[in-house]
């Protein structure tokens, strides 16, 4: 069942507390929000993400070939249920908490399925639709092994003037939100590690942010 709730309205959940959130700001009026160990019953989740979500491996063009996407991926989109009841009350809670900053709820959910260390995401940034021109949200909830988030100044813009990188471990069941203008100003990556097992990134978006 997905539970929708009202606009803005928390629901009655059992995710944590987000008054726990802690925040770190950088520069060029971006900002971290870091909660660890936010989403109960991680095994439980993870387990039916594993085994419910329509995993797909994609393919595409890298400078003059096709290379197979290091990862494994399924996108929610709006009015779409949830593989797991969990995840539609950690949207929604993350819809009331952010309501007065955010100004409209989160509306699609990407899974990035990490089989293991192999598995990545390159720097970028979410800047297609408004992510390029407007301060948005990008809320993720990481399940199964710890890997690093890794995030540096995008060259050219307002962070890169003081901005210095940085990296934040997401274990199992904790919260990251990268927030302000983070998605146009810095750049975000999950590099290849040599020992990892499996992990599962849940990342929250609002309506025409990718």
């Amino acid at each position: 069942m997905d539970f929708q709730g009202t606009l803005f309205q928390a629901p009655a959940s059992g995710v944590g507390d987000l008054g726990r959130t802690e925040r770190r700001p950088l520069a060029g009026g971006a900002w971290l929000d870091v909660l660890r160990s936010w989403l109960p019953a991680p095994d439980e989740v993870f387990e039916t993400l594993v085994r419910d979500v329509p995993w797909r491996a994609e393919r595409r063009q890298m400078y003059d070939r096709v290379v197979d996407v290091p990862r494994l991926l399924h996108t929610y989109m709006i009015g779409e249920p949830l593989p797991h009841p969990l995840l539609a009350e950690a949207r929604d809670a993350l819809s009331a908490h952010y309501a007065d900053e955010l100004g409209e709820p989160f509306r699609t959910a990407g899974c990035c399925y990490y089989r293991d260390g192999r598995d990545s995401v390159a720097w970028h940034g979410d800047t297609i639709g408004r992510g390029s021109s407007h301060d948005t949200m990008v809320a993720i909830v990481s399940l199964g092994d710890p890997r690093r988030l890794h995030l540096r100044p995008r060259a050219g813009t307002a962070a890169a003037d003081g901005g210095e990188p940085l990296a934040v471990e997401m274990g199992h069941g904790d919260l990251v939100v990268m927030g302000g203008s983070c998605q146009r100003t810095w750049e975000h990556a999950v590099p290849k590690v040599a020992h990892a097992g499996p992990r599962i990134s849940v990342q929250y978006r609002p309506f025409n942010v990718f």
